[in-house]
């Protein structure tokens, strides 16, 4: 099974930016498609937006124009870039795996935490 290691997680102000970095283990990175998602407290996880093999991104109503999701197959590395955050993006974000490219997400990363500084 892949590992996901996510990082770059940490306090910032309202209106900030913010890039999450996921990391993974394995040697086909470049195979497989990829998802963020994230939880905020008291909710469930949600799904943010999603990444193909070919580049292809999609997003959530929420984030869409605001958030940036890439993928490096040479570093086996996913980009969340993240701008014009809000006080209620308070979140765990999480990076997940779809090996078949089907919307099937069963693999997801330990977590980095999003918190409000203002």
């Amino acid at each position: 099974q892949v590992q996901l290691v996510e990082s770059g997680g940490g306090s910032v102000q309202a209106g900030g930016p913010l890039r999450l970095s996921c990391v993974a283990s394995g040697d086909d990175f470049s195979t497989y498609c990829l998802a963020w998602f994230r939880r905020a407290p008291g909710e469930g996880r949600t799904w943010i937006g999603r990444i193909l093999t070919n580049g292809d991104t999609r997003y959530a109503a929420p984030v869409k124009n605001r958030f940036t999701i890439a993928r490096n197959n040479v570093k086996k590395t996913l980009y969340l870039q993240m701008n014009n955050l809000s006080p209620g993006e308070t979140a765990v974000y999480y990076c997940a795996t779809d090996l078949r490219c089907d919307g099937i997400y069963n693999n997801f990363g330990q977590g980095t935490e999003v918190t409000d500084s203002t």
